[in-house]
């Protein structure tokens, strides 16, 4: 088999999709995949699907503060988390944030990694400097997310991972034989190794020693 084509669609405003990112970016000099990373906005696919964000009902934001905080730690992803941090969360929309995103992967696409974690890392307003952006080309960026070619951007990828069928974010598509296989969530990685034919390392793999 050939180098297999995985992509992450992701939105910043979801810890499971950094629990995802983080662990994909270990395995993508392990396994034999193409990584691409798909930032979209996770409030449209919500809207085009129906969906409605589990935190809502309180019994289960009880229950995702106390999964996520387990997770992080399995996965060695430093997320942390107020009490009131989905609150926070419903009350304020990812989109300009994911529209920067966009914007950085149209005209400096080596920088999407970096600053993907950046925003999750910190107050979107802060991350830029820290990923590596230049005052310039931040400034760019920003002038950028209000353009119809952004926008559209950002609209036709959220669109696209709902014709693959996701509901939620990360999901991650692996394209086998020509056929897209959709996981969601960041504890289906063991499975997407088994479609891909590689091997589960856990959440944090060592690299393979190189032959000698």
């Amino acid at each position: 088999m050939g180098r297999v084509l995985v992509e992450l669609f992701y939105d910043v405003v979801s810890p499971y999709s950094w629990l995802g990112f983080e662990v994909l970016c270990r395995y993508q000099h392990i396994w034999n995949i193409d990584l691409r990373f798909r930032p979209a906005f996770l409030g449209g696919i919500m809207q085009s699907t129906g969906n409605k964000p589990p935190a809502m009902l309180p019994k289960r934001a009880e229950y995702l503060l106390k999964d996520i905080k387990r997770m992080a730690k399995y996965y060695q992803v430093p997320v942390t988390l107020s009490e009131d941090v989905f609150q926070r969360i419903l009350g304020n929309s990812s989109l300009g944030a994911m529209r920067f995103i966009t914007a950085a992967d149209m005209t400096q696409p080596k920088y999407l990694e970096p600053l993907s974690r950046e925003f999750w890392l910190r107050f979107w307003s802060q991350v830029a400097e820290k990923a590596g952006l230049s005052s310039e080309l931040t400034q760019k960026l920003l002038e950028m997310i209000s353009s119809p070619a952004v926008k559209n951007r950002l609209k036709e990828t959220t669109e696209e991972a709902v014709k693959y069928g996701a509901f939620g974010m990360p999901a991650v598509v692996a394209h086998v034989n020509g056929k897209p296989h959709l996981f969601f969530g960041s504890d289906r990685l063991e499975l997407l190794a088994s479609i891909i034919g590689e091997k589960w390392l856990g959440p944090v793999p060592s690299a393979p020693s190189p032959k000698m």
